[in-house]
């Protein structure tokens, strides 16, 4: 059941959120000389706020399993957050019922194994107002990867910890390293998967894992794996009601990936991007085709321009389906055969979930409570067809 927020608890969290007032203003710097006698450079445009409304935006997960209080991931999210607490802390929070659900297959314990069986798990978070990141990928061994990408920020001078790697400094930080984390369902999946096509040999060229493609599909299609799981993910951003702007992604994967493979989910500017003065954006969905163009900085530099949320995730759809050009990714229109989505807020709190076909939902946790919303579409139709 939903837990709404009592309008008193809304309320005290801020004068501005009280009134009711978001005051949003567009500043443009006077554009910098380019010393050549050319025509001065486009300065893009900041986007400031004096109060936002808060608000916390998921992929459709962060709807779904409960936490011990009963809370979901963004309602745990949204009420930590206005009741003081770090954005990205109460964002982390959030993300973890999910990654500690063993019936997520997408995310954390229990997500769908690589080829070789193995849980590899990455993950990253981006913190808006202390300009700080930290990521970890094909991590093994630890439920919470979010958690560790958070370690990683506040405990290293990097960016990117991978592989042993990254396990070897979890332990350090104290998380509990564990030998396997599959549960018996899926394992039971993996176990499926190897009976229908040997994903240890290296297809030719021409075929590009095609076949690997086919049987994911195939099993998706059976009803054997949830669509969402099959490039499944948790994204979850948010902003404060004083504008502070934090995200977090965290994935175990595409199933039966190549091991050692990583997609979008712990690259900055990919999985996950955080301005805090323009807002954030993340993704779910096939990592190799927003890898490819960055989608997630791309949406938020479109904001800075002025873009709404909607229009800069629809944007960045379309420049996914220019880029991709191999047939074995091409439906019978020429479009994409593979979904993305993205959930996008602004500094000032407007949000939208975009995908790049309709039927997609998303999380969202505000004054009003939550609930799951439709995603806008770049395109009509299916992502096989029609």
């Amino acid at each position: 059941m939903s837990h709404s927020l009592d309008r008193r608890e809304f309320v005290a969290t801020g004068a501005a959120v009280t009134a009711g007032l978001i005051m949003s203003e567009t500043v443009s710097a006077e554009p910098a000389a380019t010393g050549t006698g050319s025509a001065p450079l486009e300065t893009p445009v900041v986007l400031r706020r004096t109060a936002a409304r808060p608000v916390v935006v998921a992929s459709g997960n962060g709807h779904g399993p409960r936490g011990p209080d009963g809370r979901s991931c963004v309602e745990t999210a949204f009420a930590r957050m206005t009741e003081g607490g770090d954005v990205l802390d109460a964002l982390i929070a959030g993300v973890t019922i999910v990654e500690l659900d063993p019936e997520d297959t997408s995310v954390g314990y229990g997500g769908l194994p690589n080829g070789d069986g193995v849980v590899q798990l990455d993950a990253s978070v981006m913190h808006g107002p202390k300009r700080q990141a930290g990521a970890v990928a094909a991590l093994e061994g630890v439920r919470t990867p979010a958690a560790v990408a958070r370690a990683v920020m506040q405990n290293t001078d990097h960016h990117l910890l991978v592989a042993e790697g990254a396990q070897r400094f979890a332990r350090q930080m104290g998380f509990a390293i564990e030998d396997d984390l599959n549960t018996e369902r899926s394992r039971r999946q993996w176990l499926e998967f190897r009976r229908r096509v040997d994903p240890s040999r290296w297809l030719n060229p021409e075929q590009r894992g095609e076949e690997s493609l086919r049987v994911g599909l195939e099993m998706v299609q059976e009803g054997l794996i949830d669509a969402e799981h099959f490039w499944g993910t948790i994204n979850c951003n948010g902003v404060s009601a004083n504008g502070d702007v934090c995200g977090v992604t965290t994935t175990s994967g595409l199933a039966w990936k190549i091991p050692g493979r990583v997609g979008d989910s712990p690259i900055l500017g990919a999985g996950l991007y955080v301005d805090n003065d323009v807002g954030a954006a993340g993704s779910t969905g096939r990592g190799e085709a927003n890898l490819y163009g960055l989608c997630s900085f791309l949406i938020v530099e479109n904001m800075r321009r002025g873009m709404t949320p909607v229009d800069a995730g629809v944007d960045a759809c379309r420049r996914i389906a220019t880029n991709t050009v191999e047939p074995r990714l091409l439906n019978e229109r020429g479009l994409p055969r593979f979904g993305i989505n993205f959930y996008i807020v602004n500094a000032a709190g407007d949000y939208a979930g975009v995908s790049m076909y309709a039927g997609s939902r998303f999380a969202v946790c505000d004054e009003r409570g939550a609930r799951l919303e439709d995603c806008a579409a770049a395109f009509d139709g299916r992502a096989t067809g029609g």
